[in-house]
């Protein structure tokens, strides 16, 4: 009685991890209630920022954009499901047939395997749950080198600076390194200790107007597009009857990832580390739903834009 209770308990296990596997890369983009991702990044939209030492881990993809990808990989994958993905091959089938296998095995009495002639003792069972964590997890990873920067193997513009050439040496003011970035026409586009003043004093003033609910003041610190998305987001907490708080915000670490010049429009994409306290409330009665009074590090890419006779806005956010 022990042995099929604990292999009852195995199987509800398996059942609970086969299905909630491929649902963590949907769900874990909502852990974090602060501005979210999206946005332009004019030519480069659909090729990813160079990693940085503030950010050495690889930047999210757009999930949002009104950029026409033309010909380059789509910033978001094709609706479907998890191992129902185009050009998925023969890996992603296998780990799809053994889940199915599985799965349907169980639902109907057998072992985890039945339908693949599996083990009927548990050391064959735990094995056989190994191997379907194993082969999910290698479709996961290969599925994200493929179609997250899909746009991650696209090369750089001619001129970008290299990593190396940062420096170690930040400005005391603002905690960015300083560095240079290319275009692919033009010379290359500097980045003053002025601008990176601006980029610390907007990281501040976009993260209170978020906690302000302020459209009005976001107007005058993003792009049009980036604004659709705020109020998207906070139109989203107030059908939910939350409020997203984002208090003491203090940046760590900075630097540029990228620069360059399209036309009589400038781009700087900068990796920003930083602290800040973010929790979500009730509005009706400020009970803490999401996050906690306890500050958090996160680091994010953000890409600011400066037009002919206009001060920089920010026109994309993408988590790391």
């Amino acid at each position: 009685m022990i042995s099929q209770r604990l292999r009852s308990l195995v199987k509800t296990l398996a059942v609970v991890m086969a299905v909630a596997m491929p649902l963590a890369v949907t769900i874990s983009s909502s852990v974090d209630a602060r501005p979210g991702g999206g946005g332009s990044r004019g030519s480069r939209t659909f090729s990813a920022p160079p990693t940085t030492r503030t950010a050495p881990n690889a930047a999210q993809p757009l999930n949002r954009t009104i950029t026409q990808p033309g010909t380059k990989a789509p910033a978001t994958a094709p609706a479907g499901g998890f191992f129902n993905r185009p050009g998925m091959g023969m890996l992603g089938g296998l780990a799809a047939g053994f889940l199915g296998a599985g799965l349907l095995g169980m639902l109907f009495g057998g072992g985890l395997f039945s339908g693949l002639g599996s083990l009927s003792s548990i050391i064959g069972l735990m094995l056989q749950l190994a191997l379907i964590f194993i082969v999910v997890r290698l479709v996961m990873s290969w599925w994200r080198r493929r179609n997250a920067p899909a746009y991650a193997h696209a090369s750089a513009a001619p001129g970008q600076a290299p990593q190396q050439d940062q420096g170690p040496m930040a400005n005391a003011r603002s905690g960015f390194g300083f560095g240079l970035g290319g275009g692919s026409n033009d010379a290359p586009l500097e980045i003053k200790p002025d601008d990176y003043d601006a980029f610390e004093r907007m990281l501040g003033e976009i993260q209170t107007a978020w906690s302000n609910e302020d459209i009005g003041k976001l107007h005058t610190l993003a792009t049009p597009e980036m604004v659709s998305y705020f109020t998207e987001d906070l139109n989203a907490n107030k059908e939910r009857g939350v409020i997203n708080k984002v208090s003491d915000v203090k940046l760590l670490q900075g630097d540029l990832a990228e620069a360059w010049r399209e036309g009589t429009t400038d781009y700087a994409t900068v990796a920003l580390r930083y602290s800040l306290i973010d929790k979500t409330v009730e509005r009706a009665t400020g009970k803490i739903v999401e996050g906690s009074d306890a500050p958090q590090d996160v680091t994010d890419v953000w890409t600011f834009v400066r037009r002919p006779g206009s001060q920089w806005e920010l026109s994309a956010i993408q988590p790391t």
